[in-house]
């Protein structure tokens, strides 16, 4: 069935692939960006984003969640919309709360606001980050949340305002827990492109402690898919992690691509305070809604830091 769609943070790293997904998809969507320094603006010009705009298929508005006035008649908010790198987020938190929370907390009144039959689905997208530490085996979506950092804290607290709306208001919703992201067009902040950037200019990646946190890598391009699985087939009211396709250090993430680019030039000093150890949830309830990743860590990784070292971005 065709829908229309908001998709809040659509210039974003997640949001620009959802996006893609839906146009795909022949959806009409409703792009909302407040423009942030880890927007793309340059997507706004792009061939394939013009022809959805001239056919219909896609409109733009810059808007800040926190503010947002608007929704027009829609039938789901696919909120990607926030702060999330967590070094920038111990640095100065304030932000964090401002759109990961009070963020939220606009969006939910704007839905509120609508007449019951016209209220659309509010799906919000989490983190994995929120359940802190799993030190063995994997986590499910029953789990308690201890976050560990104010960004998973800041994104815990709006799972918890998601579902008190719910709970007050009747609002119809999901709660998505993506794992770590990679693929094409991540902003350079993040351990990927960052790693690339630094050896391309012959500098020294810094890396965590010894490297050894553990992480679920998830391709962007299956959590675009898993989030459409979701919109098309979740259950209402419910939660759904996504896994990634391989469990991996940080430290032999980072090596990996140091083996690309011919380099040993990392360096095990830097030290995060609250720092996860390991992630690691399970999805089974996604997995029954049909989806699986396609996406391999290690047999990506090569044209990911390709792509990466042909275009310098700044």
């Amino acid at each position: 069935m065709t829908k229309v769609i908001a998709v809040t943070g659509c210039l974003g790293f997640l949001g620009r692939h959802f996006v893609d997904y839906l146009l795909e998809s022949e959806q009409y969507v409703y792009g909302i960006d407040a423009e942030t320094y880890a927007a793309d603006k340059e997507l706004l010009n792009s061939q394939a984003w013009l022809i959805h705009s001239r056919k219909g298929h896609l409109r733009y508005v810059k808007a800040d969640i926190v503010t947002l006035k608007h929704l027009p008649d829609i039938d789901a908010v696919v909120n990607f919309a926030a702060e999330t790198h967590v070094d920038n987020s111990i640095m100065d938190s304030r932000r964090f709360v401002e759109s990961n929370v009070l963020g939220v907390q606009n969006l939910l009144e704007l839905v509120r606001a609508k007449r019951n039959y016209e209220m659309p689905r509010f799906i919000q997208i989490s983190t994995d980050e929120v359940y802190g530490d799993v030190r063995t085996g994997t986590t499910d979506e029953t789990a308690p949340l201890h976050p560990s950092s104010p960004y998973a804290a800041s994104k815990a607290a709006a799972d918890f305002l998601v579902q008190a709306y719910a709970r007050t208001y009747g609002i119809p919703f999901n709660i998505i827990r993506p794992s770590n992201c990679y693929g094409p067009h991540q902003y350079p902040e993040k351990l990927i492109p960052k790693a690339v950037r630094y050896f391309t200019l012959g500098k020294r990646m810094s890396v965590h402690d010894d490297g050894s946190q553990t992480r679920s890598w998830l391709d962007v391009r299956d959590c675009a898919r898993a989030v459409g699985a979701v919109l098309d087939r979740g259950l209402p009211r419910a939660i759904y992690n996504i896994a990634g396709n391989t469990q991996a250090s940080v430290q032999s993430v980072v090596e990996a691509i140091a083996e690309h680019m011919k380099t040993t030039r990392i360096q095990f000093s830097y030290y995060r305070a609250g720092v996860d150890e390991r992630y690691a949830v399970s999805d089974a309830p996604l997995r029954s809604l049909g989806w699986v990743p396609i996406g391999d860590l290690w047999r990506d990784l090569g044209a990911v830091v390709k792509q990466e070292r042909e275009t310098f971005r700044w």
